[in-house]
């Protein structure tokens, strides 16, 4: 969530620093500020501000802080408003610490008591600022020992407080009394070292580093480093010092290019079809003996023959995209499946049954409370010895270096690239996707479907981009004049049935992240059972119309919210029964089954087209953070 940047070697930090900060924007914030030791006088420089990154970088237009180790964050606040005296780097009283943390520090109020006991006195609201007033005080610990000033004794004293620490952290953290070195430190809290000529970047995520290298080594739980322009010193929880080899990043996947989009989220709505494109070509191998499709995976999937039951563990959109896939999996390839919230399946998972296959789904690959979900399971099953229960898993994400791409071997790349805009889209859009491919490979592996059934759908899925470009040349201006009409709208109801009940849902969610707009989805036949109170003529009614078994019950749904004077608005072909609407979204004619795939657009576009005429910050939504790394 937060974005931290932390460089040290011979190059000036500073523009270092806010060139990194600048990438991480997308990942969403509320304040910023960087840290420098200052060359010529070795004192720590520490700069605030809040709001937007441009406050920081108007704060810094009449300073030229000389020095080349320094640290950067973006905040995004959990304790304390987003005011300038909660915004990182947070030093000690004596202001020759200065520390940058992501995560929560949970026993933080207990650490605070002890030390306001001590007569230390804090600035701010947040559980963070502890950390460098414990390193302070470790420090003049070791200095009793009359151990050098450097960047070991910094490592040790760190070392020493983050034992003292309960929760997930990722922090980077400057100390006067070493010059040239840092020390950073990570659990369960992405971070990611970056390797230069003489010059070391650590961030954490990828594009902080993607201009200034292309060989990274990413940390792994519970290490610690010791950064100079010298090298660098990994350790892990038992104080072993760790050697492995660095890998190379895509950098092309890293580059952020709005091109000429006013908004990054309306660049990647577009970038859809491509998307689909880029499954197709990956994932969609002809066999050359039958002329048949098979779903190919860069992983040994024989373990699939013995899978009887799937549970899927994701959050927010990842779960829209996972209650689909559960359709999917069960409808068409025949196999029991649950999707579960990350943040409830860490406390009240299912009972343990045999030959499960676990999913993970998480866009970034660092949403804190899946890996966290994912990490129980892999305990839980591997205490069992009865080979039947032994963990079988898959991660479907975006970014496959990331924490869950460590955490398991079997991983599906969603191949979307970057997306910087915070509310999802095209990686929804790419979820979605992965979960038809496992479908199709569940069904060939099964039985379950004839292979002309098969067929069909991987047909359907063929044609999907030019469907979806067409879609996307239609619907932009019309959604655009249709969100003139919801100017002053404040509350949206959502309605689809059985595939597309998690399309309403995703629906509603885009329009409440952007828009600000109170949105609910519910399934159609579930209004008249307690939604239905709130209709009016000034509650609107989206609903989700697809031909297919359902299409005739969502049309009377829709008939009970006209009786109570609801505008409606249809995503649907153009149809017997599709008048009643009073907006028809239209969208081709399908397979049901592939329907979801062809009605998440013009929901995105609205949603988008509403945002933007209300004047908002699309690409940024208040409260809202990219990465969610914090339970």
């Amino acid at each position: 969530m937060c974005g931290i940047v932390a460089v040290t070697g011979y190059k000036k930090a500073l523009p270092l620093l806010i060139n990194g900060l600048e990438k991480l924007e997308y990942r969403g914030y509320d304040s910023a500020g960087i840290a420098i030791i200052n060359s010529e006088t070795n004192f720590i420089s520490c700069n605030k501000a809040k709001g937007k990154l441009k406050n920081l970088i108007s704060n810094l237009n009449d300073h030229n802080i000389p020095g080349t180790v320094g640290i950067g964050h973006t905040r995004w606040a959990t304790h304390g408003k987003p005011e300038v005296k909660n915004a990182h780097p947070h030093t000690d009283s004596s202001g020759n610490i200065a520390v940058v943390q992501n995560g929560i520090i949970e026993n933080f109020q207990d650490l605070k008591n002890k030390l306001e006991e001590e007569g230390i006195i804090f600035n701010s609201d947040t559980d963070t600022e502890v950390i460098p007033h414990l390193i302070q005080r470790e420090l003049n610990t070791l200095n009793k020992l009359n151990l050098e000033n450097n960047g070991s004794t910094l490592l040790v004293a760190v070392r020493n407080v983050i034992s003292d620490l309960e929760g997930s952290y990722a922090l980077a953290v400057l100390w006067s009394g070493a010059p040239t070195s840092l020390v950073v430190a990570r659990r369960q809290a992405p971070l990611i070292i970056g390797l230069g000529e003489g010059e070391f970047i650590c961030a954490s995520d990828t594009p902080a580093i993607a201009n200034f290298t292309n060989i990274i080594l990413p940390m792994e739980d519970e290490e610690i480093a010791l950064l100079t322009p010298l090298g660098i010193e990994i350790y892990d929880s038992s104080n072993e010092r760790q050697y492995r080899n660095p890998i190379s990043l895509k950098v092309s996947e890293q580059i952020m290019d709005k091109m000429n989009f006013k908004h990054y989220m309306l660049k990647e709505i577009y970038d859809q079809p491509q998307t689909a494109k880029n499954w197709l070509e990956n994932y969609l191998i002809k066999n050359l003996d039958n002329g048949q499709y098979q779903i190919k995976y860069p992983f040994d999937t024989e373990f699939f023959e013995s899978i009887e039951r799937i549970e899927i563990i994701a959050c927010g959109t990842s779960k829209h995209a996972a209650m689909v896939g559960s359709f999917l999996l069960e409808q068409f390839s025949g196999i029991p499946t649950n999707v579960f919230y990350a943040s409830e399946f860490r406390y009240s998972p299912p009972p343990l049954l045999p030959n499960t296959l676990t999913i993970g789904v998480t866009q970034s690959g660092e949403t804190a409370d899946t890996i966290a979900a994912i990490d129980m399971e892999i305990k839980r099953r591997s205490s069992i010895e009865d080979k039947k229960f032994k963990p079988n898993l898959i991660a479907i994400t975006n970014r496959k270096e990331s924490s869950i791409g460590r955490q398991v071997s079997n991983i599906i790349d969603i191949c979307a690239g970057i997306e910087v805009g915070v509310a999802a889209t095209k990686t929804f859009f790419a979820q979605l996707l992965s979960f038809y491919g496992l479908a199709i490979k569940f069904a060939q592996i099964k039985g379950n479907q004839s292979p002309d059934e098969i067929g069909k759908l991987i047909n359907e899925l063929i044609k999907l981009p030019p469907l979806l470009e067409d879609l996307l040349h239609k619907h932009n201006k019309s959604s655009e004049k249709l969100a003139h009409d919801f100017f002053n709208i404040k509350d949206v109801i959502f309605l689809g049935r059985g595939i597309n009940y998690p399309i309403a849902l995703e629906g509603a969610l885009k329009l409440k992240e952007i828009s600000y707009i109170h949105a609910a989805g519910y399934p159609a036949g579930e209004m008249k059972h307690g939604p239905i109170a709130l209709l009016d003529k000034k509650v609107p009614v989206i609903s989700i119309a697809s031909p297919g078994e359902v299409f005739d019950k969502v049309i009377s749904n829709a008939q009970e919210a006209k009786a109570r004077d609801s505008y409606l608005i249809g995503i649907a072909p153009e149809c017997n029964g599709t008048e009643i609407f009073d907006y028809l979204m239209k969208v081709p004619s399908s397979n049901e089954l592939i329907s979801p795939l062809l009605n998440i657009l013009p929901l995105q576009l609205l949603s988008y087209h509403i945002a933007a005429h209300r004047g908002l910050d699309v690409d940024q939504p208040r409260n809202l953070a990219k990465s969610v790394t914090v339970e």
